[in-house]
């Protein structure tokens, strides 16, 4: 099974507003980016957004060391989303879990890879952090060209 490191980041100006994605893979010597936006969104949804792209652009079944310093994507995955099932998709207050859409396509494409979660503390000088804040402020500058 193939060993992938990917570091993953939303970035979102105005909260709803203009909101970009990036993710970086890194497979051995061979290092892929991606970036991405959309126009009306949610720094949150950009999050989830950025590990659903990267998850999707494999083509077998890896075992995943995912990096994020989104603790929202990482506790939601780790800690909240076996409650959001057994409720329905509901929280623990009884209302509907905010991105179930995002939340259900990244719980599928979880189960299709060995998935190891960790968090990193954002702009604090890890490498794979900082350029997974580039992509994603790409993916924000796209949307305003």
């Amino acid at each position: 099974m193939k060993d992938v490191s990917i570091w993953t980041d939303g970035a979102c100006k105005g909260n709803p507003g203009l909101g970009g994605w990036g993710a970086l893979l890194i497979y051995g010597k061979h290092r892929k980016e991606l970036y991405g936006g959309e126009a009306d969104t949610t720094n949150n949804r950009m999050e989830i957004l950025a590990v659903i792209q990267a998850l999707e652009i494999l083509k077998e079944r890896c075992r995943v060391h995912l990096y994020t310093d989104s603790q929202y994507v990482q506790k939601g995955m780790t800690e909240w989303i076996s409650g959001w099932k057994q409720r329905g998709w509901r929280t623990a207050a009884k209302k509907p879990v905010k991105n179930a859409d995002l939340w259900q396509r990244l719980d599928e494409l979880c189960h299709q890879h060995e998935l190891h979660w960790h968090w990193v503390k954002g702009h604090a000088g890890d490498a794979g952090n900082e350029r997974a804040d580039e992509l994603a402020n790409l993916g924000v500058e796209l949307l305003q060209a």
